[in-house]
């Protein structure tokens, strides 16, 4: 029998440039305090944030991919032409037809390239990340955009206190390319799907709904185990990650993730993403976004070894080791 003929694949993968983007109106706790019963108080002391992001009507979802995606090609030093494919995480888009992908793509002027969603909901990016680098590392695209893009506000009803302090809007983008030297890990993934109805949106006319308290016990018993098994699959230990970057779903569950890393032989001076303190939970959105504020900030520098964790309705949940660009 006469072999097909394959790809020429490539040792390994890495992320060669990133960016984001958020609206520009800041909502504040004392803001969602003029119309719902809350206050600072108590928003911090249960989710940790103090102002978060908002789109207005003249701001679609796509607007933003666009503009995260734009900046990480450029980042990267590349040209649209460049791209080979483009992903985009996902589970906001006003209807399920057309997907963002091709109209994202079109737009940064990526043409004729292959381009398509995918919704693992806060494990988006990392679940979409693992798609590009094992697109890469297969010889279908030396270059693959990926997008992690959210709307939540569309989705949310604003007098949801439960809710609408949480979620907010935002994109972020990372470039994956070939290269000699791995520097993104293997992905340790995988869903618990009987635990879906926990996050749901129920139908088209519903907003989100979640089950707070149990994905609360979910996500701060069951990731961090996830998560040391990705640096286990790189072939590295807990000492070795100068980062970890987890979905920013609430502060108290990323510092319980941290605290378990440390207890598992992370640094004391691990550094830990805190990006929800000033973005609010964007789903998707929330890794790559926190990861290019690190980076600008210099909390994370050229070369770092960082952990990435998302999870969140699936219920499913993603992780892998990155270096940073």
């Amino acid at each position: 029998m006469t072999a097909f003929t394959t790809t020429t694949q490539v040792t390994g993968t890495r992320i060669s440039g990133l960016g984001s983007s958020q609206p520009d109106t800041v909502v504040s706790n004392h803001d969602l305090a003029q119309y719902m019963d809350t206050s600072d108080e108590w928003i911090r002391d249960r989710v940790g944030i103090v102002n978060r992001r908002f789109a207005g009507p003249d701001l679609s979802l796509a607007d933003m991919a666009v503009d995260a995606g734009s900046k990480a090609v450029a980042d990267a030093g590349l040209s649209p032409t460049d791209i080979g494919a483009v992903i985009v995480a996902t589970c906001t888009m006003p209807s399920p037809i057309p997907n963002a992908a091709a109209q994202v793509a079109d737009r940064i002027g990526v043409k004729a390239a292959p381009a398509f969603d995918v919704n693992a909901a806060c494990a988006g990016f990392c679940y979409a990340l693992a798609a590009a680098s094992d697109m890469v590392r297969a010889g279908s695209a030396n270059h693959v955009l990926v997008i992690g893009a959210e709307k939540l506000t569309d989705w949310v009803r604003k007098d949801d206190r439960s809710n609408a302090i949480i979620f907010a809007d935002g994109a972020g983008a990372a470039v994956v390319s070939a290269t000699d030297e791995p520097a993104i890990g293997p992905v340790v993934w995988g869903s618990a799907g009987d635990m879906s109805n926990l996050i749901e949106i129920p139908d088209r006319d519903s907003f989100i709904h979640q089950e707070g308290q149990s994905v609360f016990r979910w996500a701060t018993t069951r990731i961090a185990p996830i998560a040391l098994r990705a640096v286990e699959a790189a072939g590295l230990t807990a000492a070795d990650v100068d980062a970890l970057v987890p979905h920013q779903a609430n502060l108290r569950i990323v510092e319980a993730i941290a605290k378990k890393l440390r207890s598992s032989g992370a640094r004391e001076d691990l550094v830990v993403a805190r990006d929800i303190v000033e973005s609010g939970n964007t789903s998707s959105a929330s890794i790559p976004l926190a990861i290019d504020h690190m980076r600008a900030s210099g909390e994370i520098k050229s070369g770092d070894v960082l952990l990435l964790i998302g999870f969140g309705a699936g219920l499913s949940y993603a992780g892998q080791l990155v270096r940073c660009p």
